[in-house]
This record gives C-alpha cells, sequence and structure tokens, in this order.
C-alpha cells in the first residue's frame, strides 16, 4: 500500500481513501475448504426487468455492505505541503480545502497526526465474518466497522492475503444480514451486474453496469489475478465492496479502477468470488491460504516462441524453469516442455494454468497435457503446497523483435554471479544494451545473464560468438536468459 496522494495518468489504482487521498495495493487454491463462519442468511432473489429497476436487490445487500475506517500504524505530519499544481487537481478531486498553502516539505512537523483510511466490506456470514480489500486493512493499528444501521464495531483482523487482494475481518455480533456466494464462473459479458460500497464514504451507494470482460489477468495489480471488469461505476472508497448479479449474490469483490483522472472512467476491476471464496474460507480456517504448487516458472507463448518450440499456435504455458525437488521435477517436466492441458481443462495461456495450479488441493494427482520438442506428451503430477516464500510461478511476457546488435557482454565471474544468486553458474551476463538497437528490441536487459541460445548452452563470450557467427539472417534465435534469478525466453529475429 502507498501513501502516495495520486496516482500517474493512466494507471491501475486500488480503490480505497487514505485521509482523502487514494491508496492501493503493491502487488488459487485448493478447491474445497471447511468454513467455521455461520452460512449466509440471505436468500438470492431473482429480479426481472421492472419499472422499478433493480429495488430488491438493492434493499438486499445495502444491509450487508459495511463502512470500514482504519488507522494506520504509521504516521503523517498535519499541513504537510502538497505542490500547487497537484493541490489544483486533488482539489477539483476531492473538493476544498486541502490543506494550507505556502509551506514547504522541508518545513518542521509541527503538529503529528495518524494516517487514516476507509473503503468497505461485505458481511458474508450473519456472526460477523467480513470479505474485504488487503489494501483497505493493510497497516491498520485499529479497524473499525459500521453496519448502514449505524451501528459501530471494533474489527479483528483474522487474516489477509496480500497475493490476491483480499482480506478478512471479524466483528462480534450476531443475526446480521449477509451476502450469498454467487457462481462467477457463469457470468457472462453483458450480463447486468450492481456495484455496492461506500464512495467518497457516502454510505451504502448501488451503481448499475455490465460485465465488461471476465478472467482478466496481465493486470498487474496484485500476483494472482482473475478479475471480473465492469462499467458499473466505482470510485475510491468502493474498495472491498459487493459485485452482485441480478439474483443478489456476490460475484466480485471491488478492486481497483483504471483511471487517467483518478475517478469512474468506466473501467472497474472486482476479484472474482471464484478465487475470493476459496481464499475466504481458507483465511477464517486457518488464518492462512493454502495453495497449489508445481514449482516452475512459466511464460506466455507468442507467435515466434510458438515457431521457435515447433507448436502450431500460441496456446499454452512454455516453462522457462523447473525448481530443484519440486513436484515439477518429481514428475519429469523440463525446461522447455510447453502445457497445453491440465487436468482436462485447456491451457491458454501463463495466467490460466497459475489460477488452475494453485486452486488445486494439496497431494492431488493431475494429468498433463504437453508438447516437448514438436512431441504431445503426458505425465502426471502430484500438486504440493506452495512454500510461504516461493512464487509458484511467475508469469512473464516475452518480446521478440530484431537480433543481437547493440549488444555488450562479458563472462560470468564468480562475485557478478553471486550478486545475481547464480552461484556455481556460468553463462554470459549482458553489461550494456545500446539504446534502440536490436538488443534493446530483442527484449534483453542490462543484468540478463544468456544461458542457452538455440538450447546450445552458452558457458563464455566465446560460446556465444561462436553460436552468434551461424546466425542465419532472417531465421530465429531462441534465447534462454535468467533475469533476477527467473528463467526467460526470447524468440529473436535475426
Amino acid at each position: 500500500m502507498s501513501s502516495h496522494p495520486y496516482r500517474t495518468i493512466g494507471s491501475v489504482i486500488g480503490i480505497g481513501l487514505v485521509s482523502g487521498a487514494l491508496i492501493w495495493g503493491d502487488h488459487s487454491l485448493t478447491t474445497s475448504y471447511a468454513s467455521n463462519a455461520s452460512s449466509p442468511t440471505a436468500v438470492p432473489v431473482a429480479v426481472a426487468s421492472t419499472p422499478n429497476g433493480f429495488t430488491e436487490v438493492a434493499k438486499q445487500i445495502t444491509p450487508a455492505v459495511v463502512n470500514i475506517t482504519t488507522v494506520m500504524t504509521d504516521r503523517v505530519a498535519e499541513g504537510l505541503s502538497v505542490p500547487d499544481e497537484l493541490r489544483d487537481r486533488m482539489e477539483e478531486f476531492f473538493g476544498k480545502p486541502f490543506g494550507p498553502r505556502g509551506r514547504g516539505p522541508s518545513d518542521p512537523f509541527e503538529h503529528r497526526g495518524p494516517r487514516r483510511g476507509q473503503g468497505s466490506g461485505v458481511i458474508i456470514s450473519s456472526d460477523g465474518y467480513i470479505l474485504t480489500n488487503n489494501h483497505v486493512i493493510a497497516k491498520a493499528r485499529e479497524v473499525n466497522v459500521t453496519l448502514p444501521d449505524k451501528r459501530e464495531f471494533k474489527g479483528r483482523i483474522i487474516g489477509t492475503d496480500p497475493k490476491t487482494d483480499l482480506a478478512v475481518v471479524k466483528i462480534n455480533a450476531t443475526d446480521l444480514p449477509a451476502v450469498s456466494w454467487g457462481d462467477a464462473s457463469r457470468l457472462q459479458v453483458g450480463e447486468y451486474v450492481l456495484a455496492v460500497g461506500n464512495p467518497f464514504g457516502l454510505n451504502s451507494t448501488v451503481t448499475l453496469g455490465i460485465v465488461s470482460a471476465v478472467g482478466r489477468g496481465h493486470m498487474g495489480i496484485t500476483q494472482y489475478e482473475d478479475f471480473i471488469q465492469t462499467d458499473a461505476a466505482i470510485n475510491p472508497g468502493n474498495s472491498g465492496g459487493a459485485l452482485v448479479n441480478t439474483k443478489g449474490e456476490l460475484v466480485g469483490i471491488n478492486t481497483a479502477i483504471f483511471s487517467q483522472t483518478g475517478g469512474y472512467q468506466g473501467v472497474g476491476f472486482a476479484v472474482s468470488t471464484t478465487m475470493a471464496k476459496p481464499i475466504y474460507e481458507s483465511l477464517i480456517k486457518s488464518g492462512k491460504v493454502v495453495r497449489g504448487y508445481l514449482g516452475i516458472g512459466i511464460q506466455d507463448l507468442n507467435q515466434d516462441l510458438a515457431k521457435s518450440f515447433n507448436i502450431k499456435d500460441s496456446k499454452g504455458a512454455l516453462i522457462s524453469d523447473v525448481k530443484e525437488d519440486s513436484p515439477a521435477e518429481q514428475a519429469g517436466l523440463k525446461q522447455g516442455d510447453v502445457i497445453t492441458e491440465y487436468h482436462g481443462t485447456p491451457v491458454e495461456d501463463g495466467v490460466a494454468l497459475q489460477r488452475l495450479v494453485t486452486r488445486t488441493s494439496v497431494g492431488t494427482k493431475v494429468p498433463l497435457k504437453m508438447i516437448r520438442e514438436g512431441h504431445e506428451l503426458e505425465l502426471t503430477v502430484r500438486i504440493g503446497e506452495q512454500p510461504d516464500e516461493t512464487k509458484v510461478a511467475k508469469v512473464e511476457s516475452a518480446e521478440t523483435d530484431y537480433a543481437l546488435s547493440g549488444l555488450a557482454v562479458q563472462d560470468l565471474d564468480q562475485e557478478t554471479a553471486k550478486a545475481l544468486g547464480l552461484n556455481g553458474k556460468r553463462g554470459v551476463v549482458v553489461t550494456k544494451v545500446a539504446p534502440d538497437s536490436g538488443a534493446e528490441k530483442a527484449g534483453l536487459l542490462p543484468g540478463d545473464v544468456i544461458r542457452e541460445i538455440n538450447r546450445q548452452p552458452i558457458k563464455s563470450v566465446k560460446d556465444l560468438e561462436k553460436v552468434s557467427s551461424d546466425m542465419k539472417k532472417g531465421g530465429n534465435v531462441l534465447i534462454l536468459v535468467n533475469r533476477r534469478g527467473n528463467s526467460l525466453f526470447l524468440s529473436v529475429k535475426v
């Protein structure tokens, strides 16, 4: 979570509020868990199109969407100056006044006050379990929950999952109104949805829109992504609020907006309940999230990579790395394999595989279909539990353009290898990439360690020179690099 009051134009931002400023997150699972929470008491209401619109859904849902305010662990200066240009933009967005003008950042902190945040939450069970965004309550030393009927409670954080930006808060109350789970996997583009929350502190606000897209990934909002995109109006303060279908069932947790101004521009994102429900249940059961684990690095295919691996199309997940002693290694998966099917489900790309793996119960035996060196292959892998500090499958994108001109390299010595976390490894480290050169267009960066070219090991600059001399103009070259500890394939046109 950041304390910056405004985000870069055109950015994706979280939608909580901190002292009148935007906040956002920095930044799948076992398929079944037993929940200690009581079952929701709400009964879904099927709503037909009537002259009164969606009044019954609104009446059902708004009592179960709460206002969450927090006091953060860190503190900020009262009256800390804001540059005039930024101040004008913030006053236009948040209203006037926005603190005194004329003070400089070097002025002493005469008064210090707590930093406060605000967002929304959804009551999932009648005994007080509330689902919200992690960035709403992150770093909070005090959590306060206000119900639409004005009752106030102290909230207790049950568990958080920054990797999906979700969290569970508990209040000591009974017989609360609750929202029923919906099946987000059945959502269709064009379907009506309602967003309910507390934008700008305006409690029980309901907005209407449609599902603009489903299964959004590659957004860079969280590590694990399965977002519903909607044009229902979502604004700062809506974070953690409910996205419901026309039956009044919860299908998403409102999380972020794409905006050039900081406000609503018709592009909002909600974490799908397909992802949120098992996380909620896991946090209640154990206070943590248990994820399935393969132990591979994966990346998406593009047309050039598909051609390099002798694959007809660019669907599938390319294995760029296999962790030592991982379930993947034990099952016989290898670097360069392309997984095309997981447990009977076609794999479109790396994000799709990531979702499937992390939602699989630990210990499950999963059949995989893949392509290895142009040939189809089937293997079975037993899914493990993701280690706390391990990234299960970091999905990288691969840029492809023209060849290796403008590239400076040197042998990977022991000191450099140690600095890059590659002790005992050999290769060639990229020291410089000329601007607008072929190497830059290929996606190579300083610090990359070239390990293979066309599946041939590169252990020294001499190896690189030898292999490069055999490159044919107009052909494709497959390069394997290690970038900050992760393996990545690049397909380069000579």
